[in-house]
Parts: structure tokens; C-alpha cells; sequence
């Protein structure tokens, strides 16, 4: 599924209740059910509604529609409301909107790397800010496409998590564990090898090098210069602690 532009996106959110939109429902649908239930086998997640249990598939629609419309604010640079929340994408639904809210806020910051922060002293109102104040999705043209915060803050961990520099082929076999393989189109992130090896490093988030003396070569990653301009170490593995986004660490051969 093509990842959407913002005017698709705007068709889509018409009616969000009859639209998928731009999240890629498997990995969002994984992401919910983590976040929603302690138990991976449970079809039901407790509500705010006294007595009432809401059916996991249900849970994951909502959460669709919502983040659809909070995508669509953060490319429109537009504030939202609980009041336009519960209007235009809950609507008979309301009783749930603070668990879908929650999970909601949850899934933009893991998939997308958007952080929903309320706007003081406007009651219930609220922004979208890219995590960590990274700035690589402003850079890319005209809005175009889907917030790739999340991703460079995972690369980044994984780097650091491994040494920095880190061999590409662990940070590689980290992030095809999570369904993002080299050439295979990614509906979120498109091609990754074009976006981590010439894209973030044409844009100084990432270097990627030859590892000295190899023979045959080997390749690695390190934190770029516009990496450490923007944010720093201890900044991600907080908020990658935070939002819990290390993939686990594969086991190295004896």
C-alpha cells in the first residue's frame, strides 16, 4: 500500500470511519495489541465505559481513524481539540475515546516518531511535535509522504546499542525483524536501503562507511553530524526506554 499524499489523505479523512488511511494495519494492529492487553491471546481490552469490555478489532479501527486524523494535522501544521476528536473521528463512540486516545499517542510515537503534546492554557488542545526535535521529516518536500521520525530514532538506538559505529548487517537484521527489509518496499518507509545509506546521510543523520581493512568489505553505521546537532545519546535511549522501541538483541555466534 503507497504510502498516501497529504490531499489523499484529506479524501480519506471525509469520513475516517469508512477509511484505512495511511497506517499499515499490521504493524499497527501488533503495536495495539502490546499496548492494549498484558495478555498477547486477549480479544478484548477494558474500556473506560463501566462494564463494558471493547473487542480488540474494534479498538484498532478507532485508533486507525484517529491517527489518520492526527497525521493529517501534523502535515497540515493544524491544532486539534478533544471536542474535534470526538466529533469527527469517535462520534458514537465517545465513551472510549481515552483508552483509543491513549493508544493512539502510543502508536504515533512508536511507528512515526509524533509526539501529540497539549497546547497550555487551552484546555484539551493539542499539537504534534517530531520526537526529539529531529527535523528530517520537514526537510523532505512539499509534506510529502509519512512521518520517518520513528524510524531514525530506532536506527539511532540500534547504532548506539551496538557500539557506534554498528555493522550494517546487525542494524539490517534488527530492523527485518520488524518487517522493514532491504529491497522490499516499505508502505510506511519506503525503499530502506535508499533512505538509510543515501537519504538520512545525504541529510547528516547517518554516516555509512566501509569498515577499514576489510577485505571482502563490510559496512557500518555511525550517528551523523545533524544527529548529534539535534539531539543526543542520552535524549534517544530515553525515549526509546521510554516508548520501549529496541528490537531484541540477536544472539552472536561463539
Amino acid at each position: 500500500m503507497p504510502a498516501p499524499e497529504l490531499s489523499k489523505l484529506k479524501e480519506d479523512l471525509q469520513d475516517p470511519g469508512e477509511a484505512q488511511g495511511p497506517v499499515e494495519v499490521q504493524l499497527l494492529g501488533a503495536e495495539v495489541g502490546k499496548a492494549a492487553s498484558p495478555s498477547a491471546s486477549s480479544s478484548t481490552v477494558s474500556s473506560s465505559a463501566p462494564g463494558e469490555a471493547l473487542p480488540l478489532q474494534a479498538l484498532k479501527e478507532m485508533i486507525t481513524n484517529l491517527m489518520n486524523f492526527l497525521l493529517l494535522k501534523y502535515r497540515a501544521k493544524e491544532l486539534t481539540s478533544q471536542a474535534e476528536m470526538l466529533k469527527k473521528v469517535l462520534k458514537d463512540n465517545q465513551e472510549h475515546f481515552p483508552v483509543v486516545f491513549r493508544l493512539a499517542l502510543e502508536c504515533l510515537q512508536l511507528v512515526f516518531g509524533v509526539e501529540v503534546r497539549g497546547v497550555y492554557p487551552r484546555k484539551d488542545t493539542y499539537g504534534m511535535i517530531p520526537a526529539l526535535g529531529l527535523t528530517c521529516d520537514a526537510m523532505q518536500s512539499n509534506g510529502r509522504g509519512l512521518p520517518k521520525t520513528g524510524l531514525l530514532v530506532l536506527v539511532l538506538s540500534l547504532i548506539m546499542r551496538n557500539g557506534d559505529p554498528a555493522p550494517e548487517e546487525v542494524v539490517w537484521g534488527a530492523l527485518s525483524r520488524m518487517g522493514v527489509c532491504v529491497g522490499r518496499e516499505h508502505s510506511i518507509f519506503g525503499e530502506p536501503r535508499e533512505l538509510l545509506t543515501q537519504v538520512w546521510v545525504r541529510e547528516g543523520y547517518l554516516e555509512y562507511r566501509q569498515v577499514p581493512d576489510s577485505d571482502p568489505a563490510h559496512y557500518e553505521f555511525l550517528w551523523g553530524p545533524r544527529a548529534y546537532a539535534e539531539t543526543s545519546k542520552q535524549q534517544v535511549m530515553a525515549f526509546v526506554l521510554r516508548g520501549q522501541l529496541l528490537p531484541p538483541t540477536p544472539p552472536t555466534e561463539a
